[in-house]
């Protein structure tokens, strides 16, 4: 009988015999269970010779306590307790020879070990205690020299798996290899990244990866009866859990062992998930330091560009439209920007796996077919990062450009509509350049000092929210500008009865000017609405 994994509160796993495979070994061969049968998975590592009444405070975890009763004679109302005392501080099983000081036990200790499932075996008169300690002991060693062998060789072939520049593929096979089972690389989100083994195992492992979703911790899970089916370690490095490597063998066939070697997978992947994040990093570097010198003029020749993007598996020779996304300056730049790069770098490979995608200090370029949905694509992005609050980002798009030279041009573009965007709706706006309007001009004024003097002096006092009367008027003659001066459409929008309007637009020309009738005004007061709607100025 193959025992039950015991995690001690480390999550290290206890090597040892079942109790099951002690009663096994020839001197126990006319043993005999009494009580506490669904105990016999319970690991035997040591075992312990009963000879004082408080034995208690000698006993150690995971003991077989062997006893003729002999401490007990005088005592046998404690025999009631001892079971519970002894399970409760983790021992195996208990073995005693009945009928020279003990003639039997007693009803209530029976019940108790089946209650707990904590083993009581009656052990033959004719077997020495020395012979069931050098057997069991023996055996005990020998299991563990295995173990350390088979560990040792599992270490040397994952090893090799790092020294030959392997990844995660590469690991997976191996175990699977070593341990005859079906093997998974599990991300932190429950994404299944290499799987190694026979195809209908290897099913099975992903559906039951599947419903079991993300999970951090060594883990064993029997199922059907049939013993345990599937085992999973933490992949863990620079303190960040980074996934799992799991096991499953439909036949229950998982061994303590197998968790020591899933363990050193894990190790073992943890380096290569390290190596491959150091190697990301310095090709995001490259692929963004290319990427700026494309976008400001600084690349070479569009011959030279085409070629080395072509490297990073980017499409530049196509008709393209560059997006900008930046992050809004409410978030924290420095969590967030990662999580950013990651959420486009996915969208892209979506939407336009040729496009080109690197992060900046504190923004997203992408440059995307121009027959992608641009909406789509910034779309699929923020909602893959909206599960960051507060951080959000705002998004730009340029027109479609020939690519090229022309790339430095859709870039501004698109860096202006990103932060024109901001200004006009806040933080998470995305913009089209061509809808800019008239604020792709007001955005050049950089003397913002004179576009707030602008509107003082073209709207006197409805500039500011001041007065709420001044505020409501100036909303007046928002819609009346909007109607072309249509006073009966105007009154629709507002709610206001026509006369109600006439006496409005009266009030506003006392205050502003004719604007009825001067072209000139109603332009100069449209722009300075304009830039009152403009945020951040």
């Amino acid at each position: 009988m193959e025992p039950p994994v015991r995690l001690a509160s480390t999550g290290t796993i206890i090597h040892g015999v079942s109790v099951g495979e002690v009663l096994g070994v020839s001197t126990l061969a006319e043993a005999r269970l009494i009580a506490g049968e669904s105990g016999l998975g319970r690991i035997v590592q040591r075992l312990n010779v009963m000879e004082v009444p408080d034995v208690l405070a000698w006993v150690k975890p995971h003991e077989l306590l062997l006893t003729t009763g002999y401490p007990l004679r005088n005592t046998p109302q404690s025999l009631g307790r001892l079971v519970a005392d002894l399970d409760e501080r983790g021992l195996a099983a208990l073995a005693i020879k009945l009928g020279r000081y003990v003639d039997e036990l007693p009803a209530e200790m029976v019940e108790q070990a089946d209650r707990l499932g904590f083993p009581l075996i009656l052990l033959p008169n004719d077997v020495g205690f020395d012979d069931i300690l050098n057997q069991v002991l023996t055996d005990i060693l020998n299991r563990q020299a295995a173990v350390l062998a088979r560990a040792e060789e599992a270490h040397r072939a994952l090893v090799q798996v790092v020294l030959a520049g392997g990844g995660l593929n590469e690991v997976t096979e191996g175990v699977a290899g070593l341990l005859d089972v079906a093997v998974a690389a599990v991300d932190g989100g429950g994404r299944v990244l290499a799987t190694a083994g026979p195809p209908d195992h290897v099913a099975a492992l992903r559906e039951s990866i599947g419903r079991e979703g993300p999970a951090v911790g060594a883990v064993r899970v029997a199922a059907g009866g049939r013993g345990r089916e599937l085992a999973s370690v933490p992949v863990v490095a620079g303190g960040h859990h980074h996934g799992r490597i799991v096991a499953y063998s439909p036949a229950g066939a998982i061994r303590d062992s197998d968790i020591g070697i899933l363990e050193r997978a894990a190790t073992v992947a943890a380096l290569v998930v390290t190596r491959q994040e150091a190697v990301n990093a310095v090709e995001s570097k490259y692929r963004a330091d290319f990427l700026r010198d494309v976008l400001t003029g600084r690349a070479g020749s569009p011959e030279r560009v085409i070629a080395r993007a072509r490297a990073f598996g980017w499409d530049l020779d196509r008709p393209v439209t560059v997006l900008v996304a930046e992050l809004d300056p409410d978030g924290d730049e420095r969590s967030a920007q990662d999580r950013l790069v990651a959420c486009w770098t996915a969208a892209m490979r979506r939407h336009d796996p040729r496009g080109a995608v690197a992060g900046f200090s504190h923004e997203v370029v992408a440059v995307i077919d121009a027959e992608v949905d641009a909406a789509r694509v910034a779309k699929d992005a923020a909602s893959a990062f909206a599960d960051m609050p507060p951080a959000t980002f705002s998004t730009g798009t340029s027109r479609p450009s020939p690519g090229g030279g022309t790339l430095p041009e859709a870039y501004a573009q698109a860096l202006k509509a990103a932060r024109v965007g901001r200004q006009l709706h806040g933080a998470g706006a995305v913009a089209h350049f061509d809808q800019l309007g008239v604020y792709r001009l007001l955005s050049l004024v950089n003397d913002t000092d004179e576009l707030h003097a602008f509107v003082r002096e073209t709207m006197g006092p409805l500039a500011t929210d001041d007065d709420a009367e001044n505020a409501d008027l100036r909303r007046t003659l928002q819609v009346l500008l909007e109607t072309n001066l249509n006073v009966a459409e105007t009154a629709r929008r507002l709610h206001f009865h026509y006369n109600t309007l006439r006496y409005r637009i009266g009030k506003l020309e006392r205050m502003l000017g004719n604007f009825t009738d001067d072209p000139h005004l109603r332009l100069n007061l449209t722009l300075a609405l304009h830039v009152l709607r403009m945020r951040g100025i």
